[in-house]
């Protein structure tokens, strides 16, 4: 009888312990609940917060004076317009993304008789999601607050969303200007390739604000090398109507 009473009270003393584990472990859950609904709130704040400041930025940005020129690369016809834009802008900077090869930009700037001090090239990016992910960097160094953004009407509304998206996230308010096209220019449109690039601008609207791609291949226009382009050849766009000399 001994043993069978021993083994009674040991299930008894873990009966009587159950229902406190029960209570300490909803205390628990209370209390991770309690600190999980005060950080969305307080996340919640900072998001809100965070959008009516930019909201303010934005608007105050668009009835600034343009700071700075995007052209994305996809039609020579688009570096043909900048260069005689940027006559009636000589201190604005301009930034070539992805456009044609150097040295036919340096030709139709030279033939526009055009400013070049201010052009720079950068040569990373590979799609439209690429000329805002590397622009973004550079124009913010440049502290821009109103970008004037050279593409085709074919490129819309893709570029356009996407540049709201990503540069608007950053407080830059972005005018479209189109470039007159013939034709249709490299860049093809669809519904799915534009969705998939207005998800990806939106992730990166939120991971552009902790991270910042760097472009190593930026060629400032003065700094084309036009005796090494020709020594080794180069073609321009037939649109262009380019003499290489």
């Amino acid at each position: 009888m001994g043993p069978k009473k021993g083994k009674r009270k040991k299930l008894s003393n873990r009966s009587s312990q159950q229902p406190e584990l029960r209570s300490h472990n909803r205390k628990i859950s209370r209390i991770a609940g309690s600190i999980a609904a005060f950080a969305l709130s307080v996340l919640t704040v900072a998001f809100l917060g965070w959008l009516l400041s930019n909201t303010v930025a934005l608007q105050s940005a668009a009835n600034r004076p343009v700071d700075a020129i995007l052209v994305l690369g996809g039609s020579i016809k688009r570096e043909i317009y900048v260069a005689e834009l940027a006559k009636q802008y000589p201190q604005t900077p301009v930034l070539i993304s992805q456009g044609s090869p150097d040295p036919c930009i340096w030709l139709i700037f030279q033939r526009a008789k055009a400013p070049v001090q201010q052009v720079l090239l950068e040569k990373c990016a590979r799609d439209t999601f690429d000329n805002f992910y590397f622009s973004l960097p550079i124009l913010r160094r440049w502290q821009v607050h109103k970008l004037k953004l050279i593409t085709s009407p074919t490129h819309l509304p893709r570029a356009q969303w996407l540049a709201q998206i990503i540069l608007g996230s950053h407080g830059i308010w972005v005018e479209i200007d189109l470039a007159p096209e013939t034709g249709i220019p490299g860049n093809r449109e669809s519904p799915l390739k534009t969705g998939i690039d207005v998800i990806r601008s939106l992730i990166w609207a939120v991971i552009s604000h902790f991270v910042e791609p760097a472009c190593s291949a930026l060629t400032p226009l003065t700094d084309v090398d036009m005796q090494q382009w020709r020594t080794q050849g180069f073609t321009c766009e037939y649109q262009g109507h380019l003499t290489p000399r």
